[in-house]
């Protein structure tokens, strides 16, 4: 019940975080992978089994300690929901509200009630803003062929829609993604998902779900190419957002954010063609050093995003 350094940098590496012990249930555990991101103040936004935590890892300090989660269920592994950082916007503001989603894992129900309940789901941040929730199985137990239940139906949630149409189903996938499957997004913005392997070793005959090592993109309906006569831009419904890369495991994605920022001009230089100005965040805690996909987003499309 620990957390270290890399590269490590101080004699005594290994610092005990007491809130994975208060976390841990005895012969289930119920708190490992937890979900971690890093505040625009800084400090770590850690959630683990039911509990919510802010630590300041520079002082080995706890910050603030949330309510714990609506009905209590735990939703990291091994009742593997998954959870994202919402969209951070109004980033020049001198105070950022920052909201992290958490879908899936527990067995009854959850403060905004999805349309179908899944395990081992994948979550992912589109360049407009909207979340993805794909991959994994019924209400079931994570781990290796516990899973029977292949949800086959990835859901659009749509943060900014009222609370009663955020959630929309997609096309259903023909491919049964469960445990250890992943997902990442594109430069066009679609989305590559991957593998899936239920077996404690490489098992691709004579089983229910054998295991995959495909490849597939997931397409999303601001995809579809068609041909108008109209080129003029609503520069009010102009954004620019950049997705910072992330490395993923059992249902969570590392390091996933995506930074919304408002255009402060858009200028026409050409047939069809614009100039958008925006302002970078102010400080490394909203946007970390790393790369980026910068994307160009009007009326919810984006553009091709470009490596920064």
């Amino acid at each position: 019940f620990n957390y270290e350094f890399i590269p490590k940098n101080i004699v005594a590496n290994k610092i005990n975080l007491p809130f994975l012990s208060e976390t841990n249930d005895k012969g289930i555990e119920n708190n490992l992978y937890p979900f971690v991101f890093l505040n625009f103040d800084g400090n770590l936004f850690i959630f683990a089994n039911n509990q919510t935590t802010l630590f300041d890892y520079e002082k080995n300090i706890v910050v603030k300690k949330y309510p714990m989660i609506p009905d209590g269920e735990p939703r990291s592994y091994p009742s593997t929901g998954s959870a994202v950082l919402l969209p951070l916007k109004n980033l020049k503001a001198s105070a950022i509200e920052a909201e992290v989603l958490v879908c899936g894992g527990a067995f009854k129900g959850s403060y905004l009630q999805s349309l179908k309940a899944r395990f081992m789901g994948d979550m992912i941040l589109l360049p407009n803003g909207n979340v993805l929730l794909i991959n994994g199985t019924g209400p079931e137990t994570a781990g290796w062929e516990q899973g029977q239940d292949p949800v086959m139906s990835s859901i659009l949630y749509r943060p900014d829609n009222d609370i009663s149409s955020r959630f929309e189903v997609q096309n259903p996938t023909t491919i049964p993604r469960m445990y250890h499957s992943t997902v990442a997004l594109l430069r066009d913005g679609r989305v590559l998902v991957s593998k899936s392997n239920p077996h404690t070793f490489y098992n691709f005959t004579g089983v229910l779900f054998p295991t995959k090592l495909s490849l597939e993109t997931f397409s999303l309906k601001y995809t579809i190419q068609v041909a108008i006569n109209n080129d003029k831009v609503d520069e009010s419904s102009v954004s620019v957002t950049m997705f910072a890369l992330a490395f993923n495991t059992h249902s969570f994605s590392m390091n996933k954010r995506l930074l919304v920022l408002e255009n402060d001009k858009v200028t026409t230089v050409g047939n069809s063609t614009y100039n958008v100005e925006a302002t970078m965040p102010r400080s490394g805690n909203v946007a970390p050093s790393g790369f980026y996909l910068l994307f160009v987003v009007h009326q919810g499309i984006p553009s091709q995003g470009i490596w920064v």
